[in-house]
């Protein structure tokens, strides 16, 4: 007899996500897809489609749709003719961030179009807390990016980000003084933007972008995970994926003690948060 499926949906700005568990057992993932989202309701019918087709799951095999995300107020029924549930995104970024990393407790970092922290706790009486967020996130990335670069395709503003010099684009600390500055490391950046050199390739430029906009929402990470006595700091969501996160947080770690961490499917973070909200 097959167990039956619980399926998550996260319709975001940009793209929409699903993901699913079996109702037995909260610790398997069944491969997770991901769409574009220019048109949500056509995402969401369009990503149910391929996920159950590329799985092999009936309709019959589907006891609940979990759906969260900006876009799900479009889903006002059933889908399908299958249960459908609204929960929280936020609470779905925390259990998802929690869940994929495997800590108690973290800061959870969600970086998609924006950007939102959520403070997670398993053992607190509020497990889930939204601290605040920002505008800064992918959306300022393709944004600047077209402007700046003429460049709206973000698979080729990575390419151009690799091998770019930060150097020729930002104020280092280093390039202001030879003191030491309470400790700071002095490469750390003292400006984004602020060196902007004639001799500024394009690869220079793509990658200040990308860095800039990690920067900005790794030191709202660092003083949300402060004001909660906690060291451990979970991105999730797309901008997570970029070849030039890893490096860039790294970085951060070392500078403010923190331990950011990219996990396993992590850009699936607030689905898979979605689909464990009835576990």
């Amino acid at each position: 007899m097959n167990v039956s499926k619980i399926i998550g949906i996260d319709v975001g700005g940009s793209t929409t996500k699903i993901v699913g568990f079996d109702s037995a057992d909260s610790e398997k993932v069944i491969s997770p897809i991901s769409v574009k989202a220019s048109d949500q309701m056509a995402s969401v019918y369009g990503a149910f489609g391929k996920f159950t087709a590329s799985n092999g799951i009936e309709l019959s095999d589907i006891s609940k749709v979990m759906i969260t995300g900006v876009g799900s107020a479009f889903i006002e029924s059933r889908l399908y003719g299958i249960e459908t549930n609204h929960t929280s995104e936020f609470e779905c970024v925390g259990r998802g961030g929690l869940f994929i990393s495997g800590y108690e407790k973290a800061i959870i970092v969600s970086m998609g179009t924006g950007t939102a922290v959520v403070a997670a706790d398993r053992n607190a009486s509020q497990k889930y807390e939204y601290m605040g967020g920002t505008g800064v996130g992918g959306g300022t990335i393709v944004g600047l990016a077209k402007q700046m670069l003429g460049i709206s395709d973000i698979d080729h503003l990575i390419e151009l980000a690799d091998g770019g010099d930060l150097r020729n684009v930002d104020l280092m600390i280093d390039d202001i003084t030879k003191k030491d500055i309470g400790g700071l490391p002095t490469y750390m950046t003292a400006s984004n933007f602020g060196k902007l050199s004639d001799i500024a390739s394009k690869s220079d430029i793509a990658l200040a972008i990308i860095n800039m906009v990690y920067e900005s929402i790794g030191m709202l990470a660092v003083f949300a995970a402060r004001s909660k006595n906690t060291k451990d700091i979970v991105l999730i969501g797309n901008l997570s994926t970029m070849p030039q996160a890893k490096p860039t947080f790294k970085k951060l770690s070392e500078m403010f003690g923190m331990n950011f961490v990219i996990p396993e499917h992590s850009e699936f973070g607030t689905v898979i948060g979605a689909a464990l909200a009835d576990f």
